[in-house]
This record gives structure tokens, C-alpha cells and sequence, in this order.
């Protein structure tokens, strides 16, 4: 029985359309004016690309160029899939800053990649373009990295700078971790391209630049409900969107709920 599932999810960052799907269908020939990175979710399924005839399975990332023809039948009963449709001009501008000006007209070069690094990046980006009230920096950190992978094929080694030119972004979230700081922010501040700052943070200091600021955040929380802050008040203080959201980082980080510390100091 054929069935086929599609969902079209609301975007939170402008030039991109997030789709889910789920289908034993077999599509013809078509093509799309965007460049597509999605995930298999499950099943498998072969296809016509640029490069030929193509198999994706689970945890395989499939793509897309604009333009470029292509097809889809599955493999088995059927196959389920996420998808990341990118306006050209976004794209061509990542590529150009990731590149610092060498590229700007790209095509991604691999119809589906093996890659449970890139894998993990998709899955984050998803989620983040999905979700409403995530942090900027947050969704410009993973654009870039997915766009870094896919299209630019820059290896995680690449785009770096020495920390010496990183410490005046971290200088910057180190003097106020509560301000709604974005990458572009730290980029402005640094003289750098927020791919250097991505990267040259996380290098310098082993985490991204997002991760560092909730953790400036969430030692600020621990210090005021340690000094006896009502937890709401805490939240909003250091930072955070609501209790809830320093709730859940605080956990993770300390292994106890805001509420237990507070009665553990009190």
C-alpha cells in the first residue's frame, strides 16, 4: 500500500525550509531550486544525481543541487528522511566567508556521505531551525558547520586562528555572559570571520562559543541561588531564557536540580 508522509516544519532562520518524510513512493525525475542537506532516518533508497545512480541507507546524509535532476525509489519497504532545503545565496555567502573569499559559486560535490560526524551536525542543525527561541549564535554556529562539512569539505582542523586572536571574543562574553551576544557579535569585536571565531574558539578553549557563554551563564546562576535568589530570579539574571531552560543546563552540569542545590546552601 503506497503511503507518503511529508511535514513542512516552521523555520526560525530565514532562507531555509525544514522537511520531514516518510514514504514507500518511488519519484520522478524533478529538481529543486535549492541546494538540499538531509538524513535518512530509516530504510534505504536509491536515486538518479549528478554522479549517477546512488544508494542512502540509515545515518546517511543525501544531498542535493539546485538544478540538478534527480530521482527517488525505495530500497525495501519504504525509507523516512529529514531534509534542509537552503536558498542559493545563503550558501554561496557561508561558502565565501568559510573559504575567507576563495569560493563562492559551489556545488556540493557527494549525492550521499558515510559520515556520523556530519550526521550529528545535521541533527543539530534540524533541531535548532526547528525550534523556537534558540539563541542565534546557536543557529549560526550550526549552519556554518553543516555548510562547512557539505559544501566547503573543510576538514575540522581547518579555519583556525591562534588564541591570541580569539581573546577579545572571549573577553567579551567573559565581561557580560547575560547579553543576547550572537557570532556575528564576536566576529565584529574580533576582526575576524565568524568561521575563524568558530573554529579558533573551539580551539583555543574547547568549546564552541555558544557553550562557553551558557557556561559563563550557569556558574553566574550558581552564585546567586547560592547567595540566596529565588530561582525565577536567578534565570533571568544570569541570563537564561526561563527557569526551566537553566534548569535543564544546570542538571547536566551538576547532576542536581536548582531547587536541591538551593536547599543543600541554604
Amino acid at each position: 500500500m503506497a503511503r507518503s508522509q511529508f511535514r513542512m516544519f516552521r523555520s526560525v532562520v530565514p532562507g531555509i525550509e525544514a522537511v520531514a518524510a516518510d514514504s514507500n513512493q518511488s519519484f520522478a525525475r524533478h529538481t529543486h531550486e535549492q541546494f538540499g542537506i538531509g538524513l535518512v532516518s530509516s530504510g534505504a533508497q536509491k536515486s538518479l544525481s549528478g554522479r549517477g545512480m546512488v544508494e542512502a541507507g540509515a545515518g546517511d546524509i543525501i544531498t542535493v543541487n539546485p538544478n540538478e535532476v534527480h530521482d527517488g525509489s525505495p530500497i525495501g519497504e519504504g525509507r523516512s528522511w529529514r531534509i534542509l532545503y537552503f536558498d542559493p545565496e545563503m550558501i554561496a555567502a557561508n561558502v565565501s566567508e568559510i573559504t575567507e573569499g576563495r569560493r563562492s559559486a559551489v556545488e556540493i560535490p557527494h549525492p550521499v556521505l558515510h559520515d556520523k560526524a556530519i550526521a550529528a551536525h545535521f541533527e543539530a542543525a534540524f533541531g535548532l531551525v526547528t525550534s523556537a527561541g534558540e539563541p542565534r549564535m546557536q543557529h549560526e554556529e550550526a549552519i556554518l558547520e553543516i555548510v562547512a562539512r557539505v559544501v566547503a569539505e573543510v576538514l575540522p582542523n581547518e579555519g583556525q586562528v591562534g588564541p591570541q586572536s580569539i581573546s577579545t571574543a572571549q573577553e567579551m562574553i567573559d565581561c557580560d555572559p547575560t547579553a543576547a551576544i550572537c557570532l556575528s557579535d564576536l566576529a565584529r569585536a574580533s576582526r575576524l570571520s565568524r568561521f575563524q571565531v568558530l573554529r579558533g574558539f573551539a580551539k583555543a578553549t574547547g568549546l564552541t562559543p555558544h557553550a562557553y557563554l551558557v557556561q559563563r551563564r550557569i556558574h553566574l546562576a550558581r552564585r546567586l541561588i547560592a547567595g540566596g535568589a529565588p530561582l525565577a530570579e536567578a534565570a533571568l539574571a544570569s541570563g537564561f531564557v526561563d527557569q526551566s531552560h537553566m534548569t535543564r543546563v544546570f542538571v547536566r552540569k551538576y547532576g542536581v536540580s536548582p531547587r536541591a542545590y538551593a536547599n543543600a546552601v541554604a
